[in-house]
């Protein structure tokens, strides 16, 4: 946890990397995930790179272990996981398992065409026994019979003359159902009725070749007359993509031609039977080769993607590397490189070089300090080694959330919810959820957990269950005593339908309540005022205490970066600044409760006023004074913080100006003043200017060992130092600071108000929900009946507004406060993450 406070210390180190063992070295700091490298080649383009056929091959096995993994998708299968660890298989592996997979996958390529082909043949053969045996009977056959009966008798003659020797043809197959309709229409136009068809639906469902789905299909036959209709005919049914068969006219024929069919059928429904035993031996065998495969292939093609960012030597007997990684983790890189260089005979090489960079943050985190952590890092990753806000949001973020949260019933709600998260975190079914609300609230499952934690410790701090009191312990107002002592009769009650309670008179008043606040002021009507005093008040405490924990926290900063100048020179000015004005307003709030008034309530002071009066330099008659001396305390506050404005202004500049002419006096000449304009050395001038930022330019890429205790702006002063640039900085941070410790204690009252929202949502929710069911409930003696709808609608409303979309408004403004009022006086989050080169995937 030591590193939680501020980021481990990072180290440049050089790798010299023995050609021969460079890949095995690389694979063993893979495994160990200890190293981020950085890209010696990045002038040179990816394909022109020294292993680019490596990483070619490699993708090319991943393009093949694609093809084999949706083939076992395809087929219901699951891949089991691999076992163990495996690691990056030696480069001499690499022809052969690609040879092997090439292997297998033409194998599965030929025996799945294999099988489709057998698919595609076995359907044909199902869709023209369906066609012969339908029931469609020969369309002609009543022309032919004999009998006295008019109803045989064929509407039109035989035909004689030169079309005598006609005779009927026959055209048969079949059709999607919903092309059916179409085709008919289209065959009766075209033909213009010189024809007939007749349509039937497939008494069963046929399996589809391609999908194996089962699917329904139209049968026609269609008898027709003269050559040029039958052309027509099987044009449009070849536009309609219609499977036509051969369609004998003989029904004994037809019925040998169906058997034959049959036959055929099972003979092929054998041979495919015996394709797909085959094609389930060759999906196992790349079941278990795809989970080690597609790891070994995955690691290679990372040691050969880092292998790409080294450079070579001038002999080419090495590969040279350079690598960010932490000073602590430096005798077990030593270790990794030993061993993975151990076979080659030549031991690889690390050693620190100075940076010229400023190095990476590094921040190690486990499942409970993830969500704080990357709640930070949402606002900006830290530079390195800057104080981490990370600690204290663990602890400011979930309170600030119940400020504006606080209920026990729906604080207790999220802790539950959290905490069955929590405790079912390591089942596989839970990790491999992929719904993305889902992933978000279990990423954030320890966030939530102490939201609602202390939602539940605000919500008995303001005495509300689901916008209900709760009387843990007995009242401090006594109502029998001001009933005994006040002589309130009968006539007076009846009268009177709000009663006063007087803490003046003896035993009305027994003293304050344990614990949060009495539940007698739930049934007062100046609840609502009493709550917006207490909590907006609290809201101005709570603010002033966080900021000025802020402004406390960048002393750290600047004792850490050996930057002591600015603690008296920007640090202290904002302390008095910050405490001498808003400090005070919490002074006055505290003082006037710890101050008795019940007994002269009409002479309480108005600390608004007080406050308002502190700037304008004056007093009212009107409104009495807290203590003796109070303005000429204020008065003396109010000019010491408006003397330290020109201290926060122009002290740091003026001290980096003076400190730079005295490490520099032989670059200014005698008699030129900081920001004079000669016009008869404009032209030296601007040449100064040019050399000053070249040397900026090269110190600005220059980070030792003692700039990044200083965290490198003693080396900007030097190399780059602009006074224009410097005062023009610091007053945009003046005003930036002292305007925002206004805006910023004001956007406290948030709490304020969302904290009040809360509560009145949940009493309105409680009101015309519960309220109105309890009473339907007496009054039709159903209450049994009536609750069970009127609960489930409050516990439906209740999740869903009050938990969810409360609970995400107030989770905004709670981030809000850190990202801007807090964080901004000490947090600059200009930095960058460093990103190990690893082969384990996180599962978090």
């Amino acid at each position: 946890m030591g590193s939680m406070f501020r980021s481990e210390e990072v180290a440049l180190v050089q790798l010299l990397l023995p050609t021969a063992s460079a890949y095995t070295c690389v694979s063993q700091l893979g495994e160990l995930g200890l190293v981020e490298f950085r890209d010696l080649n990045a002038s040179v383009s990816a394909f022109q790179r020294r292993f680019v056929v490596d990483v070619r091959r490699c993708e090319e096995l991943e393009k093949t272990f694609t093809f084999l993994r949706e083939e076992v998708e395809r087929a219901g299968l699951t891949l089991p996981p691999p076992e163990g660890t495996l690691p990056a298989p030696p480069p001499r592996d690499l022809l052969r398992i690609q040879e092997e997979t090439d292997r297998l996958a033409q194998e599965l390529r030929d025996v799945r065409g294999n099988q489709q082909a057998l698919r595609a043949q076995l359907h044909q053969l199902q869709l023209h026994s369906a066609v012969l045996g339908q029931s469609h009977g020969p369309p002609m056959a009543a022309a032919h019979s004999e009998g006295p009966s008019s109803e045989r008798t064929p509407l039109l003659p035989a035909p004689r003359g030169p079309h005598a020797d006609l005779k009927v043809n026959f055209v048969a197959g079949a059709v999607e159902p919903y092309k059916a309709a179409a085709l008919e229409r289209l065959l009766w136009r075209a033909c213009r009725g010189f024809l007939i068809a007749s349509f039937r639906e497939t008494e069963g469902q046929l399996e589809d070749p391609v999908t194996g789905e089962p699917a329904t299909w139209m049968t026609f036959v269609i008898s027709y007359w003269g050559e040029q209709i039958g052309q027509k005919i099987r044009k449009i049914t070849d536009c309609f993509h219609c499977h036509v068969f051969p369609y004998l006219e003989q029904e004994e024929a037809r019925l040998g031609t169906l058997q034959q069919l049959q036959q055929q059928s099972q003979e092929l429904q054998e041979v495919l039977g015996e394709t797909e035993r085959f094609l389930s031996q060759v999906l196992g065998r790349a079941r278990q080769l795809l989970p080690p495969g597609q790891t070994q292939i995955r690691k290679m093609k990372a040691v050969y993607l880092a292998l790409n960012q080294c450079s070579v030597s001038t002999t080419h007997k090495c590969l040279i590397a350079e690598v960010w990684c932490a000073t602590r983790a430096l005798p077990t890189l030593q270790q990794a490189l030993q061993d993975g260089s151990s076979e080659a005979g030549v031991s690889a090489v690390a050693h620190r070089i100075p940076c010229r960079d400023m190095p990476p943050t590094l921040i190690r985190t486990n499942r409970f300090t993830a969500s704080f952590q990357g709640i930070v890092d949402a606002y900006g990753v830290g530079r390195y080694r800057e104080v981490n806000p990370a600690p204290y949001t663990i602890v400011t973020f979930p309170f600030l959330f119940a400020v504006m949260f606080g209920d026990v019933g729906h604080g207790l709600l999220m802790f539950l919810f959290a905490l069955a998260m929590v405790l079912t975190e390591n089942r596989p079914a839970v990790k491999a959820a992929r719904n993305e609300i889902w992933q978000t609230f279990f990423g954030g499952r320890y966030l939530l957990l102490l939201m609602g934690l202390f939602s539940v410790y605000t919500g008995f701090i303001y005495n509300e269950c689901f916008s209900r009191a709760t009387t843990i312990f007995p009242s401090g107002w006594s109502v029998a005593a001001m009933a005994n002592q006040s002589g309130w009769s009968d006539k007076y009650l009846s009268q009177h339908p709000m009663l006063t309670l007087n803490p003046n008179i003896t035993g009305v008043f027994l003293g304050p309540y344990p614990f949060g606040i009495d539940p007698i002021w739930s049934l007062a009507t100046n609840h609502l005022s009493f709550l917006n005093s207490f909590k907006m008040k609290m809201s101005v405490i709570l603010g002033v205490t966080h900021m000025a924990f802020g402004v406390f926290l960048s002393v750290f900063n600047h004792v850490h970066f050996g930057q002591t100048h600015r603690l008296l020179l920007e640090t202290l000015p904002e302390l008095i600044f910050l405490l001498g004005l808003f400090g005070y307003l919490v002074f006055l709030i505290v003082y006037k409760w710890l101050q008795v008034w019940a007994d002269r309530p009409s002479l309480a002071p108005s600390i608004l006023i007080h406050f308002i009066n502190m700037f304008l330099f004056s007093q009212s008659p009107t409104n009495r004074i807290l203590f003796h001396g109070q303005e000429v305390v204020q008065y003396a506050l109010v000019v010491l913080a408006l003397a330290t404005v020109p201290v926060l202004l122009l002290g740091t500049p003026l001290y980096l100006l003076r400190k730079h002419r005295r490490r520099n006096p032989q670059r200014r000449p005698a008699g030129r003043q900081a920001g004079a304009v000669d016009a008869t050395c404009f032209q030296g001038e601007a040449s100064d200017k040019l050399l000053a930022s070249h040397d900026a330019a090269t110190s600005e890429n220059s980070w030792s060992h003692d700039e990044e205790k200083a965290g490198s702006p003693a080396d900007e002063e030097e190399a780059e130092f602009v006074p224009s640039e410097i005062f023009m900085h610091q007053a945009i941070h003046t005003i930036e600071f002292c305007l925002g410790c206004i805006s910023n204690t004001a956007s406290y009252l948030r709490l304020w108000a969302l904290s009040l929202a809360h509560a009145q949502l949940s009493e309105v929710l409680w009101a015309m929900v519960m309220r109105v069911g309890l009473g339907m409930g007496r009054e039709m003696g159903v209450a049994a009946v009536v609750l069970v709808p009127v609960f489930a609608a409050f516990a439906v409303m209740t999740v869903a507004i009050l938990l969810v979309m409360e609970g995400l408004s107030a989770f905004l403004h709670a981030l809000r406060l850190h990202w801007v009022e807090f964080q901004n006086k000490f947090y600059s989050g200009t930095g960058y993450k460093l990103s190990p080169f690893t082969f384990t995937v996180d599962d978090e």
